[in-house]
């Protein structure tokens, strides 16, 4: 604030003068708080409170003071559904086409949501709010996400006062990559203490609301609560996946029937709802075999309990808000990102990576591994038949435009503002995720600015659901939705909504087989959604004028709000260029430890390309041992170390298969260059070399070396995810790891490496 601004006088002495002090920046008394709570790929049907099997007494207690809202939607994927939450925007206005980790140089898609969509974080902030992320961030390219930044879309560049959290798309439960404000974090406790990141989370968002009430009661406070759950890896801890032995037996069939006979006795689809048919590649429960029901029945069992102890995460928080007395002006909206995943194909995996290297997994090996499902030691996700169960009643998956990606669960729950008299009760309003932005400030009475940060702002797009809270909004014929047309598009599947009617086109049935056709060659199918809830009854043959008008309307809305280009045939439209300054346009690079973990975008591509490491290391008494370099974790990875007997060791570890190479002689004592050298051939094998100051000291042919290795980048001198047994986490190297160089030659073609990538995220997102 300048002299221009003083209120006051200024004379030559104090005496002379009036002192002068701006109001506080504070919302009204009685504002609300606000949380959100996300979770990540929990379908329609997977809240107890929507008609699912999993135990979720916590959402439900949410759901009946509140509202559940069943015609809720999404983008049906991770990134988009954030940038449109925190915005109030489509997501392709805001740079946010598909994820985080892509920048196609066009500007629907740049992995970064535009300045000139101000956040829910920096409207609040600048209205005297405190602000908070926990969680899942995602929102951040990718490249930028290690502690070099630049952090100019970390979340607190975007609006928040503090962040605890992780940035990447996904992560292991028992050993995330996290972030603390503008820096990595190391996690706190190991998993032999109890360790799992979801109760992490809680403990830090309940620890920031506590102390801003003790130190500034004042002010109100946006927490945004975003889970890691039920994301694959599906991890819990133990008691919890006891607790669910032998729940699921009867089978993906008899199950969906189930929570389909739930949702119609609760009212949380209208009545006449039919059950949509099975999914392509879902087959009847009773044709598998013995060995495939009961992998499928463990891998459905570890999903239920991350749930379960994701409900029971919710529950602190709620018990935390009553203790603080919060609990009746707190608004809380909990929802989904989008659709139950289909990424573990048809029979399931104990191991996500082999999906996304296109490499299978054998079932007598998921057999063989079947008591480490859903503990630490594996890296699991459910297989298709169990996804549509959670996408009850409707058709497909996360990532499509049809329902099964895109409707999701909504529980608004707000005690002051939403009269008791229709708690438990649910609304049929059409809606979508950019509409929540709008109801929060609605409620809040605050304007979104012309500007913030001097950059102007872009039109809010959503449609607020605010008008949804009293209770003659009960029957939605009776209080029509405001929301008049809502595209989709996701990954070249398109959709239309408007006035009760949903055109629909798939482009991309699978990712490994995406991109083989044009636009025009795609079906489009039309529903009346007003009395076809699932999407069962095509009616584009009988009505091809309506079919006609919604596709010309599509193009239309997408016109209006970025859409174009969208992904056809040609793949590279997603991965673009490889930016200068960032990891994928070098093949040389240059570490001096000690480093806080690179993140796997922002480390040497080890998978995808020949390498060589070089490690001086000084061992002055000729006993120092330990990690030199790790990436990955226990189910995929590599590391290089020093062994206790002073060997130099290279594990390669290709979904728990290890080969292993130990040098002939022991490092010598004092100084010392060590030497690791990989060469694969593409899709297939490789063979590694290990020198110890120059002289060859070991060689192996490596079975597999997987293109894609882990969510879990790199660390130096240290390995806490335990990518061997052969030595205790971290076995911190008691030398001196002075410098580390990588150098790297492409195994495949630039553009082949980059389709790697693409798939890779795409399928773990």
């Amino acid at each position: 604030m300048g002299n221009d601004d003083f209120g006051g006088v200024i004379g030559r002495t104090t005496s002379e003068s009036e002192p002068w002090w701006p109001d506080p920046v504070l919302p009204p008394e009685g504002t609300p708080n606000v949380v959100v709570v996300l979770l990540d790929d929990t379908g329609f049907g997977h809240l107890g409170c929507f008609g699912g099997l999993v135990d979720t007494p916590n959402f439900d207690r949410l759901a009946a003071r509140g509202l559940r809202y069943n015609n809720f939607h999404t983008t049906a994927l991770c990134s988009p559904t954030r940038a449109c939450l925190l915005t109030g925007r489509n997501h392709h206005s805001v740079g946010m086409r598909a994820l985080a980790n892509f920048d196609t140089g066009y500007p629907n898609m740049r992995g970064r949501i535009a300045h000139s969509a101000g956040t829910l974080a920096e409207i609040l902030h600048e209205e005297g709010f405190a602000t908070f992320a926990v969680g899942k961030w995602h929102l951040t390219p990718m490249r930028e996400a290690s502690a070099a930044g630049p952090f100019t879309d970390w979340p607190l560049q975007r609006g928040f006062d503090r962040f605890y959290g992780f940035l990447q798309g996904e992560t292991d439960q028992f050993h995330p990559e996290l972030s603390e404000d503008n820096r990595p974090t190391p996690v706190p406790r190991t998993p032999e203490e109890g360790y799992h990141v979801s109760e992490d989370l809680l403990d830090q968002a309940i620890g920031m609301v506590r102390t801003k009430e003790s130190l500034v009661p004042e002010r109100p406070f946006f927490l945004y609560l975003a889970f890691g759950a039920t994301h694959a890896p599906h991890q819990a801890p133990d008691e919890y996946l006891a607790k669910w032995r032998g729940r699921f037996d009867e089978g993906w069939d008899i199950c969906r029937q189930r929570v389909y006979e739930r949702q119609l006795e609760m009212g949380v689809i209208p009545p006449g709802t039919e059950l949509a048919p099975r999914n392509p590649g879902v087959r009847p429960w009773a044709e598998l075999s013995g060995d495939e029901q009961r992998v499928a029945c463990r891998l459905q069992e570890a999903f239920a309990a991350m749930l379960d102890h994701t409900d029971a995460q919710i529950g602190r928080l709620l018990d935390a808000l009553d203790d603080l007395d919060l609990a009746d002006d707190t608004l809380v909206m909990a929802l989904s990102d989008n659709g139950a995943s289909r990424e573990g194909l048809e029979s399931g995996i104990t191991d996500t990576f082999r999906w996304f290297n296109r490499i299978p997994q054998p079932l007598d090996e998921m057999v063989r591994r079947i008591e480490d499902i859903g503990t630490r030691w594996s890296n699991t996700n459910y297989p298709r038949g169990w996804a549509q169960v959670g996408n009850s009643p409707g058709r497909w998956y996360k990532s499509h435009t049809h329902a099964g990606g895109v409707r999701d669960p909504l529980i608004v729950s707000w005690p002051n503002g939403i009269d008791e008299s229709v708690n438990g009760q649910i609304r049929s309003q059409f809606h979508h995720v950019i509409d929540l932005a709008p109801t929060i400030l609605e409620v809040l009475g605050i304007d979104v600015p012309d500007a913030i940060k001097g950059v102007e702002q872009q039109p809010i797009e959503g449609t607020s659901l605010a008008y949804t809270f009293g209770a003659e909004a009960d029957d939605g014929s009776t209080v029509p939705t405001r929301k008049t047309t809502q595209y989709f598009e996701m990954q070249g599947n398109r959709a239309i909504w408007a006035d009760g009617w949903k055109a629909v086109s798939m482009h991309e049935h699978d990712p490994l087989h995406a991109f083989e056709g044009g636009l025009d060659e795609d079906n489009w199918e039309l529903f009346h959604l007003d009395s076809d809830f699932s999407e069962c009854h095509d009616r584009a043959a009988a009505e091809p004028e309506r079919l006609q008008q919604m596709i010309d309307l599509f193009w239309s809305e997408a016109e209006r709000y970025g859409v174009l280009p969208i992904m056809d045939r040609s793949g590279n439209l997603f991965a673009g260029h490889q930016t200068p300054g960032t990891p994928a346009s070098r093949d040389h690079f240059v570490y001096h430890p000690p480093l806080a973990r690179i993140p796997p975008e922002a480390a040497p591509p080890l998978g995808s390309r020949n390498w060589v490491m070089r490690f001086e290391v000084d061992r002055p008494t000729g006993d120092e041992a330990g990690v030199l370099l790790a990436s990955g974790t226990f189910n995929n990875g590599l590391v290089v170390y020093v062994d206790v007997e002073g060997h130099l060791v290279y594990d390669h570890n290709a979904f728990t298969t290890h080969t292993i190479l130990r040098s002939e002689d022991r490092v010598p004592t004092g100084p010392s260059v060590l030497e690791v050298q990989q060469q694969r051939v593409r899709r297939g094998p490789g063979r590694a070399w290990l020198l110890v100051d120059g002289v060859p000291s070991a060689e192996a042919d490596i079975p597999l070396v997987p293109t894609m290795m882990s969510p879990i980048g790199m660390d130096l001198g240290r390995n806490p995810t335990g990518v061997s047994t052969a030595y205790v986490a971290p076995f911190a190297f008691t030398g001196l790891l002075s410098l580390v160089t990588i150098t790297t030659r492409r195994a495949f073609p630039p553009d082949e490496e980059v389709a790697f990538e693409v798939e890779a995220a795409f399928l773990t997102d």
